[in-house]
């Protein structure tokens, strides 16, 4: 079977999207004004959503970087 991504690319959007509903929660958190609300949840959710899943989705895949080494060219799907 042959997958898009390999494990670590589904390790890194899983803690990607568990990083994003970490940040909801704390930017949830009452009260409105918190120091926690306003500051570190929109740093959490900036980076999971600009760095974490991103590099989840672009982290090439060991076989194709193998393949692309022996041949040249791009592994075939």
């Amino acid at each position: 079977m042959n997958l898009a991504f390999g494990k670590t690319n589904y390790l890194l959007i899983a803690t990607g999207i568990c990083l994003a509903i970490v940040g909801m929660y704390l930017l949830s958190m009452p009260p409105v004004d918190n120091k926690i609300s306003l500051n570190v949840a929109p740093f959490v959710l900036a980076f999971a959503y600009l760095v974490v899943i991103p590099l989840g989705i672009l982290y090439p895949h060991k076989d194709q970087e193998k393949s692309q080494k022996i041949t040249g060219q791009p592994a075939k799907r």
